[in-house]
């Protein structure tokens, strides 16, 4: 049993605290709000913008610190206040812990801003292309301030239960973008799983990388996911854009699978067939 603090228990943070407690941790989770947690989770009503809120971070004394906080606004403000002044704060609530064994940062995919052809893995530098890759970056480079191991997880497009956006877009093809741009993503279960499994990994005392990938085995052009959703509920699809120019990234899952991991959700297709049949 380890002790694990989780900050910003949200949708991933939650189903993330969820299977850490049923693996017999002792879990304690971080959240702005007043919702209930998960069952036999500790939970701490905290805004990581405000250090003097977190005080009590600094007794938990910690084993594994996970650091999921999502923005709550496309700005370079919120970007900067959740993800580099928040994990500057949690950071320094932690500076006199001696227990702490690792630290897991949930990052983005957002951090490498190429637009390539080539599949690009956790060896590729990253090259952010907008103020929040590069406040994602900047957050990430915060780590190595830390005397413990700590470890990146660049998750692509979360998608999953109540995130509908791309269902939603796929039932009106007047509002598909007009170019088309390859998209890479992870389902939430197995986001939360993944990161689990790396916890695991660490309380074992098994060495871990410090960056991974999170992403499935089928990076797909937007438009093959959008026709593929439109025809499994019966929606006369628009054509393909007449510009043959793709923008995007492919990403690797290479190192992920290198783990051991199993995906349950490999590409979009299993994802959202069990989405659809839950409408």
């Amino acid at each position: 049993m380890a002790k694990i603090l989780i900050v910003g228990c949200g949708d991933l943070g939650a189903e993330l605290a969820r299977l850490l407690v049923s693996d017999g941790h002792l879990v304690t989770g971080v959240r702005v709000s007043e919702k209930p947690g998960p069952l036999h989770v500790r939970l701490i009503q905290a805004d990581v913008t405000h250090l003097d809120s977190l005080q009590s971070l600094s007794h938990i004394q910690a084993e594994i610190l996970i650091y999921c906080v999502a923005a709550n606004a496309q700005t370079d403000e919120s970007y900067r206040m959740h993800y580099v002044e928040g994990l500057q704060n949690v950071l320094h609530t932690q500076a006199h812990n001696n227990h702490l064994k690792h630290i897991f940062f949930v990052s983005s995919t957002r951090v490498y801003g190429q637009v390539t052809d080539n599949l690009l893995d956790e060896l590729t530098p990253a090259e952010p292309c907008d103020f929040g890759g590069e406040r994602l970056l900047e957050a990430e480079q915060l780590l190595s301030t830390m005397d413990c191991d700590t470890t990146k997880i660049r998750l692509a497009g979360i998608y999953g239960a109540g995130r509908q956006y791309l269902i939603k877009m796929a039932k009106e093809p007047s509002r598909w973008p007009e170019s088309n741009k390859w998209t890479n993503r992870i389902h939430r279960d197995d986001a939360a799983r993944f990161i689990s499994f790396l916890c695991e990994k660490v309380v074992t005392g098994e060495t871990i990388q410090d960056c991974y990938i999170g992403v499935d085995d089928m990076p797909t052009l937007q438009y093959d996911v959008l026709k593929w959703i439109a025809d499994q509920i019966g929606v006369v699809s628009t054509p393909m854009p007449a510009d043959e120019k793709i923008s995007g990234k492919r990403l690797s899952n290479q190192r992920l699978r290198s783990t051991g991991f199993q995906l349950k959700y490999s590409n979009y297709q299993i994802g959202y067939s069990e989405m659809l049949n839950d409408i």
